[in-house]
């Protein structure tokens, strides 16, 4: 009976020390932080420890092995870009759509304000994202449809100074804000491409009443020009030229192989007549 009681109590101390083992060892954590991310560490007691915040890590880090039951927060420290979408009315009452991109980052050294002040993984969401569209919307309606994309880059520059003022004594910094394309209503877009044509059909309309005119100044050049030369003639057709040229006729008919005797009415001297007209 002894050496059965011995053998029980054996059995139970061993029994004993694999469930500590156990325990302990489920007991350990090891939390880690990747790259580009900050990690809040915090206690969740079972039987020893007081809690809380234990410290924080810089990835890529491990905070090390504990009996207490340590967890982490990690929370990405890079700059990442949110985008909004939005369908907004204009000063003039147009519907418009198009998107607004933030890139945002969390400052160095923070993570224990971003997970106990601003809501740890979601704190665009809780604390930034409704503050930016609200100064969008207050951009936008400041514009008739027509100007948004010619002051596009005016309407950024305004919400960033706005969200880093707003941001200022928190853990986000602003790096820059980006509007995306700008969508009007089909309407307006029909209304666009049909004023297009208009514009391209007057200036087509311009271009043949510029060559018409071109044209008519030819046509007018050219009248000028034969009444000048009626002109001219007219004023050499005297009696003594013509009677030259009629001299001048003879004299080659003369020479002509071929000649055939002509009649020509002659006056004073055989000099052919030649009577003016008036």
């Amino acid at each position: 009976m002894h050496k059965k009681s011995n053998i029980f109590g054996t059995i139970a101390s061993f029994t004993t020390i694999v469930v500590v083992l156990l325990f302990a060892a489920s007991s350990c954590t090891n939390p880690s932080t990747p790259a580009g991310h900050e990690g809040y560490i915090y206690e969740q007691p079972r039987f020893i420890g007081s809690g809380g915040y234990q410290g924080s890590l810089v990835g890529p880090s491990n905070y090390g092995f504990s009996l207490l039951r340590n967890q982490v927060v990690n929370i990405d420290m890079r700059p990442n870009t949110y985008t909004e979408r939005f369908s907004i009315l204009a000063n003039d009452d147009l519907n418009i759509s198009f998107d607004f991109h933030a890139v945002l980052a969390i400052k160095t050294g923070t993570i224990k304000q971003v997970v106990e002040n601003y809501g740890a993984e979601n704190w665009y969401k809780r604390y930034v994202r409704e503050t930016f569209r609200t100064y969008v919307r207050d951009e936008v309606q400041k514009f008739d449809s027509r100007a948004l994309k010619a002051k596009r880059e005016a309407i950024a520059t305004q919400v960033t100074k706005r969200l880093k003022n707003y941001l200022n004594t928190t853990p986000f910094n602003i790096k820059q804000v980006v509007i995306g394309n700008i969508n009007y209503p089909s309407i307006v877009a029909e209304a666009v491409e049909k004023k297009l044509a208009a514009h391209q059909l007057l200036a087509e309309k311009e271009t043949q009443k510029a060559i018409a005119k071109k044209d008519a100044e030819i046509r007018i050049e050219e009248a000028k020009g034969i009444a000048e030369a009626q002109k001219i003639i007219n004023a050499t057709l005297t009696p003594n030229y013509l009677q030259h040229e009629a001299i001048n006729a003879q004299l080659k008919m003369a020479e002509s192989p071929n000649h055939t005797t002509v009649y020509i009415p002659v006056g004073t001297n055989g000099i052919p007549l030649v009577k003016g007209t008036k």
